[in-house]
């Protein structure tokens, strides 16, 4: 399995645009990429997957004139591991972005975290500036906030964003408020210069992203350089956030609106490419990190429609998320592919640890887990309205002699495991375990990276601070081993 994550984006693009550029005369133009990359939004939040508002015209047209990826995967139910995974082609476990401090705990780079993505990993952006790429990213990087684990010295040519979650606000004393970067200096901090309304909602970040965007695709196209845009923005993780113009306006709430915008702003990003005569050359796809944060809701959570619970869980509500590829002239119209997911396996690990395996329509568990009785007595639910017996435990479970298996084209919700006694049992068992050991045997781990915490490496003076007035003192340092809760 080496370096590829089943289903994970950049072996399916991969693939395709290989194929393109192998088909194509050598004078043929180097085709642009984009990837627009939302963040908690679920596989049941799009009209084109059923979900019953239909406030998606945008992406649903993208899906009609495109491929349609129903049994598309995130590589973990967690923000930086998806993340670290989609841009270097590795599982978590591979490319470091886990913890060892507990077994099975979901890690991420909040800003006391003292690592990030390792120097021994090749990003997407390294891989395409060998074949004259410029790269973007904008919106949320999330793979690490300390000078070496930022963008530019990752590959990317510009960017546009934060190195964090758009949490807040803070008081500048205990904790920073998050930075803005312009490139490699800050431009201001959420909050404070780029404002986050946490009663109302409002907030123009979608509409700055969108520019951005826009702008460098013109950029590029006028220098008729290939590029690579990572469109990574975060209406849709809690606090959620919409500009004044699309607040109120969806059936669905707050999250709704922010969906609203997205779609919006992903319909201006295609008309572009439109105008710009570009749209045969750029191959476009657009997905989530992982699923709906279903703990957040109803007001700030979206759907993962007919799949068990959602993020920070292995359960197909956390994990399986919408996708969809548009290609003009490359990409058939209407095209839909439900069962790409039988020609690889998926290895569903939260942490350190293999929790599922998913084998053509069969997936089994071998351990599971929602979140700990503790936090579910505090009101925090991973599952809500979905407690399934002995599957949504409250503790780990561990399944390992006999796997909880369930036939997810006849059961997607994981509700009715198969009977062990059954034919169909022994010979999906048998199958699955074959793969798993073969994982298990090549499985090279990588060093941990999301161990060590420290308040001192927090965002207290980003690069550019002191042209604005904005550094802030910290405080001694005291490394401790993060706790991961969940």
């Amino acid at each position: 399995m080496g370096r590829m994550v089943a289903l994970t984006l950049i072996t399916f693009f991969g693939a395709i645009i290989c194929c393109s550029w192998t088909k194509n005369l050598p004078n043929a133009p180097t085709p642009n990429i984009i990837i627009m990359l939302m963040d908690d939004m679920g596989w049941g939040d799009l009209g084109v997957f059923g979900q019953p508002s239909k406030e998606t015209p945008n992406l649903d047209a993208m899906a009609a004139e495109g491929m349609l990826l129903p049994n598309f995967y995130t590589a973990n139910p967690l923000c930086s591991p998806s993340r670290a995974a989609l841009l270097t082609g590795r599982l978590p476990i591979r490319n470091g972005f886990y913890t060892t401090n507990a077994r099975a705990r979901n890690a991420y780079t909040p800003q006391d975290i003292v690592g990030g993505i390792s120097k021994d990993e090749i990003l997407l952006p390294q891989l395409l500036k060998t074949k004259g790429y410029v790269s973007k990213i904008v919106g949320k990087w999330h793979l690490g906030h300390r000078p070496q684990y930022l963008p530019l010295k990752n590959g990317f040519d510009e960017w546009f964003g934060s190195p964090n979650c758009h949490f807040g606000p803070y008081n500048d004393q205990s904790i920073p408020n998050i930075p803005v970067y312009n490139n490699s200096e800050m431009l201001g901090r959420f909050y404070e210069d780029f404002k986050i309304d946490r009663e109302t909602g409002e907030s123009n970040l979608t509409q700055i992203y969108l520019m951005e965007g826009l702008d460098f695709i013109l950029r590029q196209t006028k220098a008729q350089q290939p590029f690579f845009l990572y469109w990574a923005v975060d209406a849709t993780h809690a606090p959620v956030y919409a500009s004044k113009r699309f607040l109120g306006k969806s059936q669905r709430g707050r999250y709704g609106d922010a969906v609203m915008e997205l779609d919006y702003s992903i319909g201006q990003i295609l008309k572009w490419l439109r105008t710009l005569g570009i749209d045969n050359n750029t191959f476009v796809f657009f997905t989530s990190d992982n699923g709906a944060a279903v703990m957040s809701g109803p007001n700030e959570s979206g759907s993962n429609g007919p799949f068990l619970c959602g993020k920070e869980t292995t359960f197909e509500g956390g994990m399986r998320e919408p996708a969809i590829a548009w290609w003009p002239g490359h990409i058939k119209e209407a095209l839909f592919l439900p069962l790409l997911a039988i020609f690889r396996p998926i290895y569903y690990y939260r942490g350190n640890e293999l929790m599922a395996v998913r084998l053509g329509e069969y997936k089994a568990h071998y351990w599971t887990w929602s979140n700990s009785w503790e936090e579910f007595r505090q009101g925090i639910n991973f599952c809500p309205g979905e407690e399934v017996p002995n599957v949504t435990t409250h503790e780990q479970k561990e399944h390992t002699l006999q796997p909880l298996i369930f036939h997810l084209g006849r059961d997607p919700g994981e509700k009715f495991p198969l009977s062990v006694l059954s034919k169909e049992y022994q010979d999906a068992l048998s199958r699955i375990s074959a793969v798993v050991q073969q994982h298990k045997d090549t499985l090279v781990p990588g060093i941990p990276q999301l161990n060590m915490c420290d308040s001192a490496v927090m965002n207290w003076a980003p690069a550019g601070c002191e042209k604005l007035g904005k550094c802030l003192k910290p405080p001694e340092s005291n490394p401790w081993k993060c706790n991961w809760p969940h």
